[in-house]
């Protein structure tokens, strides 16, 4: 059941680009800003000025997988992109996108961000009529569903892409490109980002906005839940696919995953995590010398914590920029191995003080024990753990890589049990109230917080349930 577990959860990040010069280099760009968002590999796949798509694709950072000019080998106008995100047992070189499809209709390609929590069935549905998969990734089935659709060949593209929307549960965030547009969609729930930007004569979509940016772009708008937008010779246009909606954006967007220039929904990241540390300290105050972040999702936590407490805020914790990001790391092994290298602290800033240590989230906890002891280790006196987001008891089967119930730090510990296994000298969590308060939101998805998933679990992640496994 761990292995079900770990090949379900990646958190991906999408770019495309549609009637832009050499939309290649620009959605190369434009990975290179999401690379937070995946480092397993990634992909461009571009249209030809005669229709042709090719792909280059590789495993590695974007830089390294688009070493030299090989976006040289990619000309044309229209571009999708994907990052992939490391996991266990869900590697190798044929999971990483985007996909592309050959086919007699007109060849496309498929870029998607997120996790499909009915994709055990609808695989099985589809290989029993006939349906062959090239890889293990969820992401695969909205093509074989495009083209399984009951839809009379001439038909538009857009009705069996809306059909085949409809038959998917979980979050998601699709790019499908043909040769001459661009089809950008989004789950009904609002789980997972997706906006559209101007860039010069032309149109980009990202999974975050700080793309645009990147580029020169403007942003127009974010997607809607439920939305599709096409992108072509007609400019864009709008289509839903059901009116089931809700706004329930993923919390883990707000409080780890998503970089702080980047805008969700009309809010600022970076001014989500510092209201939210704002609300941390009037809910859970500490009695220190020094309020420090762990860097870097952390630090405008901790800036509106010191600044609400009027402790001063200091560079107790120094991070390597080489070193991957910790917590997507594939195995614990190499979790625990990359801590020291990772994260330094600062003697002489900590020594013979008592630091607030500030984080956005726990979730296995052996990261915060051994930033905890090297603190201590350091000569902090005291280390007062405070945690800008609630206590995860819950996996997470919409695209986080929160593992099984068995390694989450808060799922069978009380709030006690947990400050011991960190060797803090005390521990606080945010409430889910402040979440909604820190975003001005009425909705989010906090179901790896409370159990309250947005969607039904399906046959594989139901079992795993009953057994015990959660």
């Amino acid at each position: 059941m761990q292995q079900i577990l770990s090949g379900l959860h990646e958190e991906c990040g999408v770019f495309g680009a549609w009637g832009v010069h050499r939309a290649a280099d620009v959605t190369y760009f434009g990975l290179q800003a999401l690379q937070h968002r995946g480092q397993e590999g990634c992909g461009i796949v571009a249209a030809d000025e005669g229709g042709t798509l090719r792909r280059v694709k590789g495993l590695g950072l974007v830089s390294d997988v688009f070493n030299g000019e090989k976006t040289m080998s990619l000309p044309g106008s229209i571009a999708i992109g994907h990052v992939r995100y490391s996991t266990t047992g869900g590697g190798g070189i044929e999971n990483v996108q985007p996909f592309l499809f050959r086919h007699n209709s007109g060849d496309f390609a498929l870029a998607h961000n997120g996790n499909l929590v009915n994709s055990s069935e609808l695989r099985t549905m589809l290989e029993n009529q006939g349906s062959l998969f090239q890889s293990s990734s969820d992401s695969e089935i909205l093509a074989h569903l495009i083209k399984k659709g009951p839809h009379a060949p001439d038909a538009p593209r857009i009705d069996a892409i809306k059909a085949a929307l409809n038959m998917l549960e979980g979050a998601f965030s699709f790019l499908i490109m043909t040769n001459n547009r661009i089809y950008a969609c989004r789950d009904k729930l609002g789980l997972r980002p997706l906006s559209i930007g101007r860039y010069k004569n032309g149109y980009v979509i990202s999974s975050e906005t700080c793309a645009f940016d990147v580029i020169g772009a403007t942003w127009i708008r974010d997607l809607e839940p439920g939305e599709i937008v096409t992108v072509d010779r007609h400019g864009i246009r709008s289509n839903r696919y059901t009116d089931d909606l809700r706004h329930a954006m993923c919390a883990m967007e707000f409080i780890y995953f998503s970089r702080p220039d980047t805008d969700i929904e009309g809010t600022n990241v970076h001014t989500f995590r510092k209201e939210s540390g704002k609300l941390l300290h009037q809910e859970a105050p500490a009695d220190a010398d020094i309020v420090v972040g762990v860097p870097d999702s952390s630090l405008s936590a901790a800036l509106g914590y010191a600044e609400a407490s009027g402790i001063p805020y200091e560079m107790g914790l120094v991070k390597s920029k080489y070193i991957a990001r910790t917590f997507i790391m594939p195995s614990q092994d190499l979790r625990d191995k990359n801590v020291r290298m990772k994260l330094s602290p600062v003697k002489s800033i900590v020594g013979g003080k008592r630091v607030a240590l500030i984080d956005d989230s726990i979730v296995r906890g052996t990261t915060s024990l051994r930033i905890v002891r090297m603190l201590r280790e350091a000569g902090a006196t005291e280390v007062h753990v405070r945690i800008a987001s609630p206590m995860i008891k819950y996996p997470c089967f919409y695209g986080v890589d929160i593992s099984s119930y068995e390694e989450l730090l808060c799922a069978s510990r009380t709030l006690e049990q947990a400050r011991a296994a960190i060797e803090a000298d005390s521990l606080a969590f945010l409430s889910e109230q402040a979440l909604f308060e820190a975003g001005r939101r009425s909705d989010l998805c906090l179901a790896c917080f409370n159990g309250k998933y947005p969607t039904k679990l399906y046959t594989s992640i139901e079992q795993a349930n009953k057994d015990g496994k959660f």
